[in-house]
């Protein structure tokens, strides 16, 4: 029945007893008797019929109102608010805090390698990308079409969730939805109802979550694109394929290419395509090292790859005599984390010039030596460094953060995409769009709460279906500002948090996108969390007042 808002008669009124409903009793067939009712119309129907007549006119009256409401601001989208370029900007080179960071109780500073003190270009991708497709075929008899796959840039985001038992490629929300427009079977997206098919609802639960592999580090953008790109092959030409066997050939690929060395000794083979050069970094660290902090250096990587990396990177701003390594108080290279932070491996001390491990156990770390492996556990047992007073830089969620933050260690997460995405999010245009995508969801909201049912209505169908369309659009320009097959890394395409700033949320004290964005702050600063925190403080919601009169 529709929701309708009803005029109520007082109890025992004129038109009750006027009208009441008549009967009298009439003899029947054989003597029996029945009641014969007038054919005058009853108190209570007329009740009714002037309920609902009064009901639909209400009705119509409140639809009507909503349509001009949303006539009214259809013509202020044809041009961006002057309003709209008041509001602040959010600085792209700015440190977003999750929990409070006193910088003055912060005595030592770890940092990861590659994609932490490391940055790579976009050719990088294109290098393991290449890499692992040739090990598929020349190692695991891929059949041999695939060495012409290419890698595409405008396909993967970081954040995404492969789905081993079903073949899909996803990004899920904060809440752990999956995106409507955001779920792909190889390089074809899934519509809606197909997604409602294969899983039943958008919502994923605990029991299909444990078949999802997260691609959260730098590197997924690659295995990513490669994973696609072999579901689809084998969809077009027909060949019946199991989604668990194409992730674990391609990870293993993708292992393979960065254990071999393989990615390590291409990109040190011309440093200039695939390295940045930061002559900020240099600062960030002797700034630490000027104001008394220790500092330390906690790398998967071998140490070669490492030291060639950080020698193309300062050869600009370190002396002649100076080496990087008098930057750090402990180099640890090869720490196979996140086992790290869990295991009791033994640190062994590494020699340079031999290329070998020493047999002697380690029980101090001493100036300008090289460590491999170790654990936590003796790591902590020989700095004495107390968890609330380290604080470690790392791009990975789970290998970087999630260890450290659990050992007692203050973390800061380095994502190099938040500069590109806070630009796009200050521009005019994008907070044009959430503002109409805003307001569009309210007048949405409130035709669904006066219209509970709307069998038989037009006019409300009509209006909706232009709202949703307006939605819609909003959406997907929004979305296409990011990346047009899954938007945003940090948000939805209606411009909620995802799930992988929900892991940064959970995993990060501060995020930011890259080390010496510290620079900008002094080295005793207390980092609060803004008082008007939504979710992650980086983000900004437009309100749809901009369109009210």
């Amino acid at each position: 029945m529709a929701s309708v808002r009803r005029r109520l008669l007082p109890f025992g009124s004129s038109l009750l007893r006027t009208h009441a409903a008549h009967f009298q009793p009439v003899e029947g067939v054989g003597g029996n008797t029945h009641r014969k009712f007038s054919s005058v119309v009853t108190a209570e129907q007329r009740v009714l019929k002037l309920e609902a007549e009064e009901g639909n006119q209400i009705l119509e009256d409140d639809i009507h109102k909503i349509r001009h409401a949303f006539n009214t601001v259809k013509e202020k989208f044809l041009k961006i608010p002057d309003v709209l370029r008041e509001i602040p900007k959010i600085d792209p080179k700015g440190i977003y805090i999750n929990k409070n960071l006193r910088l003055d109780n912060i005595q030592v500073y770890g940092f990861d390698y590659d994609y932490t003190l490391a940055h790579y270009s976009a050719n990088l991708q294109s290098l393991i990308y290449d890499l692992a497709k040739e090990y598929l075929v020349n190692e695991i008899r891929y059949p041999e079409c695939c060495m012409e796959f290419k890698y595409d840039s405008l396909f993967p985001i970081r954040g995404l969730y492969y789905d081993k038992s079903k073949g899909c490629l996803m990004k899920l929300d904060f809440f752990g939805s999956i995106e409507p427009d955001g779920c792909y079977f190889g390089r074809r997206k899934l519509s809606r109802s197909e997604i409602n098919d294969l899983y039943g609802t958008r919502h994923i639960g605990r029991d299909q979550a444990r078949g999802l592999v997260g691609l959260m580090d730098f590197f997924c953008f690659s295995e990513a694109c490669l994973i696609a790109d072999i579901v689809q092959h084998f969809v077009d030409a027909k060949l019946e394929f199991d989604a668990s066997y194409v992730y674990e050939d391609v990870n293993r690929a993708i292992q393979h290419v960065h254990q071999s060395g393989l990615v390590h000794r291409g990109i040190l083979s011309d440093p200039k395509k695939y390295l940045l050069k930061n002559g900020q970094l240099l600062r960030f660290l002797r700034m630490l090292r000027e104001n008394g902090k220790k500092l330390f250096l906690l790398t998967n990587s071998p140490y070669y790859f490492v030291d060639g990396g950080m020698h193309f990177m300062l050869e600009d701003s370190l002396g002649q005599q100076d080496s990087w390594r008098e930057l750090f108080d402990v180099v640890i290279a090869k720490a196979n984390k996140p086992d790290f932070y869990t295991s009791e491996h033994p640190f062994r001390c590494y020699d340079e010039e031999k290329d070998t491990l020493a047999f002697s156990k380690v029980d101090a770390f001493l100036p300008n030596n090289i460590y491999y492996h170790g654990c936590l556990k003796t790591f902590l047992e020989i700095t004495k460094w107390n968890g609330p007073e380290v604080i470690y830089f790392g791009d990975h969620l789970f290998s970087d953060l999630r260890g450290p933050s659990k050992a007692g260690w203050r973390t800061a997460a380095i994502i190099h995409e938040l500069e590109n995405e806070i630009q796009i999010q200050n521009e005019d245009s994008y907070r044009f769009e959430q503002a109409k995508f805003h307001i569009i969801q309210e007048l949405l909201g409130k035709l669904h709460s006066v219209v509970a049912n709307t069998e038989g209505s037009e006019k409300y169908t009509s209006l909706l279906r232009e709202l949703n369309e307006e939605r819609q659009k909003a959406r997907s320009s929004m979305k296409d500002m990011f990346n047009s097959s899954f938007g945003a890394t940090f948000l939805t395409d209606t411009g909620q948090e995802s799930a992988f700033a929900y892991h940064i949320h959970q995993y990060a004290d501060v995020y930011t996108s890259k080390p010496d964005n510290f620079l900008f702050y002094p080295p005793e600063a207390w980092l609060h969390v803004p008082y008007d925190i939504k979710i992650m403080p980086h983000h900004v919601k437009v309100s749809s007042s901009l369109f009210r009169t």
